[in-house]
């Protein structure tokens, strides 16, 4: 006799049915029913449409334990109507792997859908922040969307988007080292901070750098106010000097070239500043934590051939960093009334709070003169 539990394949039964022989009449009808964990994991891995009812025969004689383990499949398959199906026929969705983990860090590493995710949730599956990390699951696997509804279902007294891992690592440290802006994003966005340091010493910037994943850098310096200049880890390592010992030049210019070019802007080094923005490719309106371009740096120190040089490759001429300075205002309050009339020849629109800081400086008349006459307008 063939079990048809045990056949390992169609062929089997086939053979059994078709072969004339006594065992068979040519018109009996010979009901068949298939049952047993097997079955039931075909059902569950090609999400065979409408089968609820055959997954409920399937599983109606499995053990408990059985069913466990066809719910844990199911949930890797990424199949959210087997999952409901096995937890309302006494599946245990609070089961644990190996590591003392719920199925719902395992739902979110299989890619699934959100659907089964809550299902599970609706099941009270219940989540322990520092055991699952779910959110860190959600921010290496780009998904934005669970990331909502996991801090949604863990409630705001409870829900903690700076959460480490053994690491010591944030969801942010995670989405930046796989490059996922959005969730970086979404994560600064409710509250996370973009400059935790793990165990290492290495922040977000760190993370991103290290894998070169350059738009995580951009969105972290440009979005987020990372420091490339004073994070260090405990080796003393800037995210610059990371980026480099990984091969990854192309950061050069976003985590080292701008400080370059920001020191030559100060000190009037015109080469240097020349070599950062055609040998380097700094980009000549990058700012610093404090909103300054170096265009600002030039003109509060008073250097005229670096405000030209700058404003010659491309320099916005009126930047306003984060209190509402421009260059401008920035050389008329330092007494550079020099550089300011050349910012005015070339573009600069004075405020009327530049014209009156002007009135009590001490600079030649002549200029001072010149500058009025350039700024009547404003008046």
């Amino acid at each position: 006799m063939l079990l048809a539990g045990k056949s390992h394949n169609c062929d089997d039964l086939r053979r059994l049915f078709l072969k004339p022989g006594p065992h068979v009449f040519n018109d009996a009808v010979i009901p068949v029913s298939v049952v047993g964990p097997h079955f039931a994991d075909f059902l569950i891995s090609n999400h065979i449409p409408r089968s609820r009812s055959l997954l409920n025969k399937a599983i109606s004689r499995c053990l408990p334990s059985q069913l466990t383990d066809l719910l844990t499949y199911a949930v890797e398959c990424g199949n959210a109507e087997s999952v409901a199906v096995l937890i309302d026929a006494g599946a245990d969705s609070n089961s644990k792997d190996s590591n003392g983990k719920s199925l719902v860090p395992l739902a979110i590493r299989a890619g699934n859908e959100i659907n089964v995710v809550k299902v599970l949730l609706a099941s009270g599956c219940v989540i322990e922040n520092k055991v699952d990390l779910v959110l860190h699951e959600a921010a290496a696997a780009n998904r934005v969307d669970l990331m909502r509804l996991l801090l949604e279902f863990i409630g705001e007294d409870d829900a903690d988007v700076d959460s480490v891992n053994h690491e010591g690592r944030t969801p942010i440290h995670v989405a930046a080292l796989h490059g996922h802006v959005d969730v970086i994003r979404y994560c600064v966005s409710m509250g996370g901070n973009p400059n935790v340091v793990d165990r290492k010493g290495w922040t977000p910037l760190h993370c991103a750098a290290s894998e070169g994943q350059l738009r995580a850098v951009e969105s972290l310096l440009a979005e987020c106010g990372c420091d490339a200049k004073r994070a260090v880890d405990r080796e003393g390592k800037t995210a610059f000097a990371v980026a480099m010992e990984n091969g990854h030049v192309e950061l050069g210019d976003l985590l080292h070239w701008g400080d370059v070019l920001f020191r030559a802007a100060r000190v009037g080094d015109v080469h240097g500043m020349a070599s950062c923005l055609t040998v380097g490719g700094a980009d000549v309106n990058g700012r610093d934590q404090n909103g300054w371009t170096a265009l600002h740096w030039a003109a509060l120190k008073g250097k005229v051939k670096s405000v030209e040089v700058l404003i010659d490759n491309g320099a916005e001429v009126d930047p306003v960093d984060e209190v509402g300075y421009t260059p401008l205002r920035c050389a008329v309050e330092s007494g550079h009334l020099q550089v300011a009339l050349f910012l005015v020849a070339r573009g600069s629109c004075a405020t009327l709070d530049t014209i009156k800081a002007s009135k009590g400086l001490f600079a030649p008349p002549r200029l001072l003169d010149s500058f009025g006459k350039l700024t009547k307008h404003v008046l």
